[in-house]
């Protein structure tokens, strides 16, 4: 052999020779381990409720144990943290939401994390809108109801969140904008907590998930003025959308399947395919579309591109109105 053929045989060989062990770990998945399924926020939330739906029928696909691990704590940061530093093989997943894929890079001035560079996007699971809600005691009814109210009564109309930086801060501050008001707003560890407020009417008015509210507008404790999504919810036919009064109004939670940075490429088309046909099943349709989610269904590159897109958005809602956290 001609000594540069023996160099190009002996290179193909060293290529050949490194690739073998991750198409050898690519064609085993999921045989190793169990698959850890990781949750930003605490049990009997959103996420979690589309975590466990959707790993308890993976698991019988993938014939792999799928666990939950619930990681709450720092607006997501610690659970977005051990999933990018986690080994890229497909056995950690990540339920990706707005708050910390979305938000937390444009309102945290420094994080552990590479929001786009450290995960692997597989497919966008579901849209939530959020509802936008008042106490039955207002004589508040619908969107422009509530921008004469606070109108009418100026630096006394309040807005709850679930925190500083939270989605429904950053969404709140956009209604605000749209509508030229400026209702002040009371951050709250949590939607529950803000909602007791908005109840008792000590709050005006607060944006919480459609999971969230849901059983508490069904049940009259809260009114709905208005759906934060593009189109009305099959589950509140009656209520309108913010869009209704501010055309081109959107704003949504979302949720989403990612894994670690690197993970190859056909570990991402396999979960991917398993997901987006669970996200058909006639059960789990019916059990997410009747909190309120909207079901979607992606490909990786378009849930990537998704993700780009609402960093950029929530980006200038922060930055108009300095929304920044240490």
């Amino acid at each position: 052999m001609k000594p540069a053929s023996l160099i190009t045989g002996l290179a193909w060989l060293f290529t050949a020779a490194l690739a073998a062990p991750l198409a050898a770990q690519a064609q085993a998945w999921p045989t190793k381990q169990p698959i850890k399924f990781v949750v930003v926020y605490p049990p009997g939330g959103a996420s979690d409720v589309t975590a466990r739906l959707i790993g308890s029928k993976l698991q019988e696909s993938l014939g792999q144990s799928v666990i939950i691990e619930n990681r709450p704590g720092a607006n997501g940061i610690i659970a977005m943290e051990h999933v990018a530093k986690s080994a890229p093989d497909g056995y950690t997943l990540l339920m990706a939401n707005l708050g910390p894929n979305a938000i937390n890079p444009v309102v945290y001035k420094k994080l552990p994390y590479d929001a786009i560079k450290d995960y692997a996007a597989i497919t966008l699971t579901t849209v939530v809108p959020q509802i936008v809600v008042v106490s039955p005691t207002l004589p508040i009814k619908t969107i422009p109801e509530l921008i004469a109210y606070v109108k009418a009564n100026p630096g006394k109309a309040t807005f709850a969140s679930a925190g500083n930086g939270a989605s429904n801060h950053l969404s709140g501050e956009l209604l605000n904008a749209v509508g030229g008001v400026k209702m002040q707003h009371i951050p709250y560890k949590g939607d529950a907590p803000s909602l007791v407020d908005v109840m008792s009417g000590q709050v005006t008015v607060a944006l919480p998930t459609a999971v969230a509210a849901m059983q508490l507008v069904k049940g009259g404790k809260l009114t709905a003025l208005a759906v934060t999504g593009n189109k009305r919810l099959a589950s509140l036919p009656n209520v309108p959308t913010v869009a209704e009064t501010f055309p081109g109004f959107e704003a949504v939670s979302w949720g989403g399947v990612m894994a670690t940075g690197g993970t190859p490429p056909d570990i991402v088309a396999r979960l991917n395919t398993e997901i987006n046909r669970i996200l058909k099943m006639p059960d789990v349709a019916e059990k997410l579309e009747g909190l309120g989610a909207v079901i979607v269904g992606s490909t990786p590159e378009e849930f990537d591109r998704y993700v780009k897109t609402e960093i950029a958005k929530w980006g200038k809602v922060a930055r108009d109105n300095n929304v920044t956290l240490d």
